[in-house]
């Protein structure tokens, strides 16, 4: 039966007396490809109760969660079912990849659940803002929503029966769907993966002549072997370089100049959609400009012989957006030459890298104002936190992105939910936490999994030629042995020493374009960055208050939301 279910979500019609639309449910998702998953939502205010409807195509157990990074370990989670004994519906939470713990405040009220034509729905309700240190604060970001659902009631390991997505449930901007299915293939050809551990290999191609400027809405990553296949970004090339190759990066080829980020996908990325408002431009006057694909594969066994043919597509149309979008990169000038190392054995350390706009000047006059809509932050396996202050005459103004759960195996764009403008003077810092305890020696700043790298992707519109703006301590002014701080457990004071040392160092900033050219700017300042903003809560609960207007009864639409004790990906 679960055919119905696309039908029945977009029409609205799910029990007998359903209305043609309802008011109090205005916005709808699906949380899966396949269209099995059915979300509508709605809430009276941002300091009142936000109402929950899914419809599900099981007639098992159904759950929802709340996840920092899309993954298990401090998820908000519910779970609910019909079975023979009745309805069940708990509220818990994740304390790691295992089954979630029972919460001791009940903060969701269940108003509904029945099955009926092979299909569970479930409608529930809870606080925005809540008390219970056990609850995800709800906030006007986007959050990542899991789910997971079970064939039987039996609450047992869901399998393939999961997933996440990114919904902004406060500030929800529903999109345009376009019904052409367009799109320009930009992949390797079976190409040999070398049986070395780190291999970049890139191939520089030129897209389909187009007579006039498309836009690119949409980018789908096509991942052939997901165990290898480490992160992949579409670069556009300068106009000096003017022919195809496909061969391994950085040997000094021409193509190794091609620095303006196009597109990007790393380990447990998505398809990511565009906002309606904003398309990457392609083809008109572009119509000669190379493009370079980089796929960096992750090879830890060394394994030989594998094949690969791995990559993006790119949906288009001939339907022009209001604006083109560009990304900036910034963060620290990952360059292992450049000694920006990272000591074993520490429990914490940070990094940093800035970027000052005002420089932009000297390679764009004017400059206009980048109203930033998404961001990919990006480091390896030692990033646990990374955050992006934004700062305007000398002083934090906002963060351009947190996570202060980064996981490795689920760096996907996240949309920021509203608007960031950055205007010309205004700096940008790219804090990056990193947890070394288990290495006991040294890890420096380069291209391996193994190595580490501390990157910010800003999406923004209106494009302009400004690719990259990154940053390195001038490390020749430092007096600190880099190799013989942190080299014990106990040393952790030696450890915060070297890494004061390395903040307070003059910042040496490069800045590029998407021609090629380079500006230099030698005396870049780490600012502060204040404390990761806090929610503030209500001592209310959903489960102690009376019924809104958002309530509705059993004949209206349904929704769900479904949980997950196992990672995600």
């Amino acid at each position: 039966m679960h055919f119905l279910l696309p039908f029945l979500c977009a029409f609205l019609v799910w029990t007998k007396g359903a209305r043609a639309s309802d008011p109090t449910m205005p916005f709808m998702e699906y949380l899966d490809q396949s269209h099995l998953v059915c979300l509508k939502w709605g809430f009276d205010n941002l300091q009142g109760n936000i109402t929950f409807k899914l419809v599900v195509n099981t007639t098992g157990w159904v759950g929802f969660g709340f996840s920092p990074n899309g993954g298990m370990k401090g998820s908000d989670i519910v779970i609910g079912g019909l079975g023979s004994n009745g309805s069940y519906f708990t509220d818990l939470h994740a304390t790691g990849n295992s089954m979630p713990l029972v919460d001791e405040q009940q903060s969701y009220s269940l108003l509904s659940l029945s099955e009926s034509e092979g299909q569970t729905t479930m409608t529930f309700q809870r606080s925005i803002q809540s008390c219970d240190g056990q609850d995800f604060h709800i906030s006007a970001q986007p959050i990542k929503l899991i789910y997971a659902y079970g064939t039987t009631d039996e609450i047992t390991y869901h399998g393939a029966l999961r997933g996440t997505k990114e919904v902004n449930l406060l500030n929800y901007m529903p999109r345009t769907t376009l019904t052409n299915n367009n799109y320009i293939s930009a992949t390797m050809d079976n190409i040999t993966i070398p049986s070395i551990h780190t291999y970049y290999h890139c191939k520089v191609m030129k897209f389909p002549a187009f007579n006039t400027k498309h836009h690119i809405y949409q980018v789908e990553p096509v991942i052939e072997h997901h165990d290898i296949v480490h992160h992949m970004l579409l670069y556009r090339c300068p106009s000096f370089v003017t022919e195809p190759y496909d061969k391994p990066c950085y040997m000094g080829d021409i193509g190794d100049a091609c620095f303006g980020v196009v597109a990007a996908w790393a380990v447990g990325g998505r398809v990511f959609e565009l906002p309606e408002n904003v398309g990457i431009p392609v083809g008109g006057e572009d119509s000669d400009t190379f493009y370079r694909l980089e796929i960096h594969y992750n090879n830890p066994r060394s394994e030989a012989g594998r094949i690969d043919s791995s990559g993006l597509k790119l949906y288009y149309t001939a339907e022009l957006r209001q604006h083109d979008v560009g990304i900036l990169t910034t963060g620290i000038l990952p360059l292992e030459h450049l000694e920006y190392n990272i000591p074993p054995r520490a429990a914490q350390f940070h990094t940093y890298g800035v970027c000052n706009t005002s420089v932009f000047s000297q390679l764009v006059n004017p400059v206009p104002e980048l109203h930033v809509f998404a961001v990919l932050l990006h480091t390896h396996l030692a990033g646990k936190k990374v955050r992006v202050g934004h700062y305007r005459n000398g002083r934090q103004i906002d963060f351009l992105g947190v996570d202060e759960n980064y996981n490795f195996e689920l760096q996907d764009i996240m949309s920021l939910g509203n608007i960031k403008t950055i205007k010309q003077g205004d700096e940008i810092a790219v804090e990056c936490t990193y947890s070394t305890t288990s290495r006991t020696k040294v890890t420096t700043m380069g291209l391996g999994t193994t190595d580490e790298m501390c990157l910010a992707f800003l999406l923004y519109y209106p494009a302009n030629s400004i690719t990259s703006c990154v940053s390195h301590p001038n490390t020749s002014l430092s007096t600190v042995s880099q190799l013989s701080v942190g080299t014990t457990a106990s040393d952790q004071d030696g450890i915060a020493e070297y890494e004061r040392l390395l903040k307070t160092l003059p910042q040496f900033q490069m800045i590029t374009d998407e021609d090629g050219n380079f500006s230099f700017y030698k005396n870049g300042l780490i600012r502060e960055m204040m404390k990761t903003p806090a929610v503030t809560c209500s001592t209310n609960n959903a489960s102690s208050r009376p019924s809104t207007s958002w309530f509705v009864d059993s004949a209206g639409i349904i929704i769900i939301l479904l949980v997950v004790w196992i990672p995600i990906l």
